[in-house]
């Protein structure tokens, strides 16, 4: 079992920045791939970025890309979220989601942990 907890979450001004944080715990996530979604009010949950279990292809949703980066320190068990130049779309709960397998996913599906989600706002 792994257990997924998500920080870094708040309130920012549009333009602003912040770093979500993904702590693993139960055993070593490593050799799985990684990968954050979110979920705006009234929407359904949808992919944001993703990085295979060797921690290189990383990978993101075309809303995001170039302002989003993520990262993994598999020595500190950890998945981090970089967003810069935060808009009020990106507004919603972000969750961190552990796959089995190394290879890179944007489906739900294919995600077998998943964390609480922690809340992004981003205030125009």
């Amino acid at each position: 079992q792994v257990q997924l907890v998500e920080s870094g979450g708040g309130l920012v001004q549009a333009g602003g920045s912040l770093r979500l944080s993904c702590a693993a715990s139960g055993r070593a996530i490593s050799s799985g791939a990684m990968g954050w979604f979110r979920q705006a009010p009234g929407k359904e949950r949808e992919f944001v970025a993703g990085i295979s279990g060797s921690g290189g292809m990383p990978y993101y949703a075309d809303s995001v890309k170039g302002r989003f980066t993520i990262s993994r320190d598999n020595a500190k068990n950890t998945v981090y979220l970089q967003m810069n130049s935060l808009k009020p779309e990106d507004t919603g709960v972000y969750y961190c989601a552990a796959r089995d397998r190394s290879s890179n996913s944007r489906r739900e599906d294919d995600y077998r942990y998943w964390g609480q989600g922690t809340q992004v706002t981003v205030s125009s």
